[in-house]
Order: C-alpha cells, then sequence, then structure tokens
C-alpha cells in the first residue's frame, strides 16, 4: 500500500508538472501585457543635444567639431603598425627606465630592478581627430586628440632584503589632446629639425598597479592622491607653455641663421700700392665682403692716379655668425676696358674683433690668402682698417605671430611690450618667402622689385608659375628706426624672350614700417594691390644695435 502510494504521487508531481509547462508556455507565447506599450521610435535628427550625448557618449571630436578632420586612414595605418611599434618600443622605455632604476639601488634594501616583461599590449590608440593649424611660419602645427584604452602588461621585478617584488601595470588609459609642431621646416629629409610637443590641457591618466598579484590601487585614497600627483607632474613638465622638443636633424646641418650684429668699417687710406699703369700710378678701389654670404660686394670710390689714396669712407655689413665669418678686402685698379686688375688682398676674422669697441688695422696687401704662396713675399702696399663690430640688443627679440591668433612658447612670451619706438641704428630685414595666385595678362615670370628711399633690390625670377617661393632676404643698414616711413614691394613679370612690352606688374603692396619698428617683427600675407587674387608674404624685422 505504501509502494502504491509513492508510485501515484510521483506519477502526479510528473504529469502535472508537464501540464504546469505546457500552460505556462502557452500564456507566455500568446498572451499579451497591457502595462508594456511599444516604444517610440525618432529620427537621430530631432533628438536634442543631452540626448545624443547620453545615447553616444563617445562620438569622436570630427563629427562634434568641424575644424578636426577625420583620420581613419591613420588609425588602420598604427593598427597594422602596431606590433611592429610595440617591439620598437622595447629599447626605448628600457633605456630610458634603466638609468631611473639605477638611482634608487643601494636605497632602501633594494638590491636590483628588472623588467620581467615589457609589452605595450594588442590595443592601439585611436586618434578620434586632427586639427591642422596654418601659420606664418616655417612650422606644421598639428592638434590630434587621441584616447588610448590599452591592455599592456609591464611587469617590473624588485629584490629587497633577498625578496622578489613584482610589481605590474595594467588596464593604462589615456586620454589627451597634445600640440604637436614641426619646426622649422628645412629642404633636408625628413623636412623638419624638432618635433615640439606641449599639452593644452591636463590629461587624464588611469591605470592599475599590482604589487605580489594585489590591487593596491583599490585602497581608499591611493587612487586619486596618486592621480593628482601623475597629473601635476605632467603638467609642471608638458603643460604650454612648457614643451618637450625633440631633435630629429642635426641644428648645424639645418639652422636658418639670421643677422645678429652690424659690422662698421671704414677704409680709411693705402698707401706704396703697385704701379699698374704706363704712368707708373693707378686707379685704386676697394671691395669689401663677408664670407659665406650672397649679398654684394661694398665698393669705394675710385681714386685716379695715385699709390697712396685717402676714402675715409665707411660701410656697414650685416654679421651673422662673428665666430667664424671672415672680412674679404680686396683692392683693384680700375681700368676702362677689361678686367679690372688685382693690387691685393687681406682676410680679418671677425673674432678678432671686441663687440663695441673700434680697432684699427694696418694690414699687408697680399697676393692671394694662401700663407705659403711664395708670390705674398713681394711688397704690394697696406691698407688702413677701422672695424667695429656692434652686436643688436637680445631684449627686442620679436614674436611670431599665426593668422588664427594662437600664441605658443615662442611668440606671446617674447612680445615686445614697450609702446615707445625705439631709436637708434639698427638692421631691417627684409625676407619675402613667396606669392600665390599672381596672374599676368600675357605671361607669368614673377620676381620682386624692393624699393626703399630710392633704393631699388631685386630677386630672382621664376618662370612659369602662379605661386612663386623665393625665400630671399634683402638687408638695409639705417641709421635711425624707419618709424615713418614705407617700403613698397611690386610683383613683377618679365619676358623670357625678347618682345614688346617684356615686363609686366602682377601686383604691389605698400608697407607701414612703423608698425614693424614698434613690434620688433611682423610677419604678415598680405593682399597685393591691382591684383585680383594675389597673395605675397613678407616677414619683416627690425634690430637695433
Amino acid at each position: 500500500m505504501g509502494f502504491l502510494s509513492s508510485f501515484l504521487g510521483i506519477f502526479g508531481f510528473g504529469i502535472g508538472f508537464l501540464i504546469g509547462v505546457l500552460i505556462g508556455f502557452y500564456f507566455f507565447i500568446y498572451s499579451e501585457n497591457k502595462d508594456v506599450e511599444d516604444p517610440v521610435t525618432r529620427p537621430l535628427s530631432e533628438l536634442e543635444t543631452i540626448s545624443l550625448e547620453d545615447l553616444m557618449p563617445e562620438i569622436p571630436l570630427w563629427v562634434k567639431r568641424p575644424d578636426y578632420d577625420r583620420v581613419d586612414w591613420l588609425n588602420k595605418f598604427i593598427l597594422h603598425m602596431w606590433p611592429f611599434i610595440d617591439k620598437a618600443s622595447h629599447s626605448i622605455i628600457r633605456s630610458t627606465a634603466e638609468p631611473i632604476f639605477a638611482e634608487y639601488i643601494g636605497k632602501f634594501k633594494i638590491e636590483s630592478i628588472e623588467f620581467e616583461n615589457l609589452s605595450l599590449g594588442n590595443l592601439p590608440p585611436i586618434i578620434h581627430g586632427l586639427k591642422v593649424f596654418e601659420t606664418n611660419e616655417r612650422e606644421l602645427v598639428m592638434e590630434p586628440a587621441f584616447k588610448w584604452a590599452g591592455n599592456p602588461n609591464i611587469i617590473v621585478t624588485l629584490t629587497i632584503s633577498s625578496v622578489q617584488v613584482t610589481v605590474q601595470l595594467v588596464d593604462l588609459q589615456v586620454f589627451a589632446t597634445p600640440l604637436i609642431t614641426l619646426k622649422p621646416l628645412v629642404h633636408t629629409i625628413p623636412c623638419f629639425a624638432n618635433i615640439v610637443v606641449s599639452l593644452l590641457e591636463k590629461p587624464h591618466i588611469d591605470f592599475g598597479i599590482k604589487v605580489l598579484g594585489g590591487d593596491i590601487m583599490s585602497i581608499p585614497g591611493l587612487y586619486q592622491y596618486i592621480q593628482d600627483i601623475i597629473q601635476k607632474e605632467v603638467a609642471n613638465l608638458y603643460l604650454w607653455p612648457k614643451s618637450l622638443e625633440i631633435s630629429v636633424l642635426d641644428a648645424s646641418t639645418v639652422s636658418i641663421k639670421k643677422p645678429v650684429g652690424i659690422l662698421r668699417v671704414k677704409v680709411v687710406r693705402a698707401t706704396k700700392l703697385l704701379k699698374m699703369d704706363l704712368l707708373g700710378l693707378s686707379d685704386p678701389y676697394v671691395k669689401l665682403r663677408l664670407g659665406g654670404e650672397k649679398l654684394p660686394s661694398k665698393k669705394t670710390t675710385i681714386k685716379k692716379k695715385t699709390l697712396n689714396p685717402e676714402w675715409n669712407e665707411e660701410f656697414k655689413l650685416s654679421v651673422k655668425d662673428p665666430l667664424s665669418q671672415v672680412l674679404h678686402i680686396d683692392v683693384f685698379d680700375w681700368d676702362k676696358v677689361g678686367a679690372h686688375d688685382l693690387l691685393g688682398s687681406q682676410l680679418v676674422p671677425l673674432k678678432l674683433l671686441t663687440p663695441n669697441e673700434t680697432k684699427e688695422l694696418v694690414l699687408d696687401l697680399l697676393k692671394n690668402t694662401s700663407i705659403n704662396d711664395p708670390q705674398n713675399k713681394k711688397q704690394r702696399g697696406q691698407i688702413t682698417l677701422e672695424l667695429t663690430y656692434a652686436p643688436f640688443r637680445n631684449d627686442l627679440e620679436s614674436f611670431s605671430g599665426c593668422l588664427d591668433g594662437m600664441a605658443r612658447n615662442d611668440s606671446i612670451l617674447n612680445r615686445a611690450s614697450s609702446s615707445v619706438s625705439p631709436k637708434g641704428a639698427g638692421l631691417l630685414l627684409l625676407t619675402v618667402q613667396g606669392a600665390q595666385d599672381v596672374e599676368g595678362s600675357r605671361h607669368n615670370n614673377p620676381y620682386v622689385l624692393v624699393i626703399f628711399r630710392g633704393e631699388r633690390k631685386k630677386s630672382k625670377m621664376i618662370r612659369r608659375t602662379r605661386n612663386p617661393m623665393w625665400n630671399e632676404e634683402f638687408h638695409f643698414i639705417l641709421e635711425e628706426p624707419p618709424s615713418q616711413d614705407k617700403i613698397q614691394i611690386k610683383v613683377m613679370s618679365k619676358r623670357t624672350v625678347v618682345g614688346f612690352k617684356s615686363k609686366e606688374s602682377l601686383g604691389h603692396v605698400d608697407i607701414d614700417l612703423g608698425d614693424v619698428v614698434h613690434n620688433g617683427r611682423i610677419n604678415h600675407k598680405y593682399h597685393l594691390i591691382d591684383s585680383k587674387n594675389g597673395v605675397i608674404h613678407v616677414d619683416a624685422r627690425w634690430k637695433i644695435i
């Protein structure tokens, strides 16, 4: 009887369970809950900004800000190159970290610090947008916004009192928007000399640290403390205007030297020169130039029929490197027909001069500058000079402006703030970089004509182009600042074959030099007058002795 009741109980439970499952499945499939309503669907264009941000919290910058460009191609490049970047970075990380580790060995009973494992993981950083700034300088400025939620596996083993302790860095996250400047742009591969990196705002850095397998970042208060220290240290090192500068090319091979001073040369007299004419006299004059310069030589007047000329004429030459440049002095005999005869030469290294002190030199003229030439033993006369090297004032270094008004560490920090125009002699340095959209009606062979105080200087001609690049300098050494003057720059075109109307004006601009004197420097693009779309890029500087 007991067996029969147990059997019927089990059988009833099985039948009841199956029936209950079938009924539940039926109601689950076919019943409809009246409390549940169909969701309301709306197109994204109708959603508010807050709703969109809630829906897509990781909207890339190229979507939110139109001045950022989408760089999917660059992210694909980084993705494919990441395994190789990971391997290549090992040596850089080790060479950077090992000297730091060595400073702690012997302290706090630390016997050794070594990398047990070093890997950046297989997740590369993602660039969410790239902004490129246009400036008037010889540089390229970029602002990439990147995020790196990586899975690095970096394990460092510390031996403390013969006990090994492992420290592991995991779950590294870095969100930053650095300002990267490639400058100066040069004509040598890779076409820039330095990489300058600075941060416009404090980056977000998050990571985990495991010591002996335990996550110490979970200790209350420690996480926020370490975060504050890291952000503070990074800001002290790289937050603008501070920066990290990485040299790519040797500065000596790509540096663009600018004038640093003025050399005053007074040609006083010459005595006992060689007799070159039939009557036993000469018609001497002197040519002066600095080594390494492409500027025309300075010339004295011609003194007719004399072997002991008196000139007392003064000249000024711009100096770019007083430690290496040499003054070349050549004395010629003027001839009406044929080449002029060289009476003698001499060299004066500028490093022999003391700044702002006049030095009188009486030099023996030589056949040539070769010391071992036996012809130099012949007496060719002497020349008397007075030399003064006057360096520019360092406190009047000017600023570097850019089109969008963004200032950097080499600009706003050095801007001249004086409202009074400085007095004294100096150098007006005009650099014509290039022009755009200059178009002539008959030909396009543009060159530049610079007109200042009646003096005319001309650049090289570039054939068959509407966008010439000259990069030529023009020097004007003045006794007073040109505060009330203007300088005119004409863009001309010249026919390369003989014909009528061989020259044509492509436009001109008049630059007020008062602004140059006041600011120390103006780097600007000017719209050409009498030109439809022409623009010329001019860099003007005023440097005071």
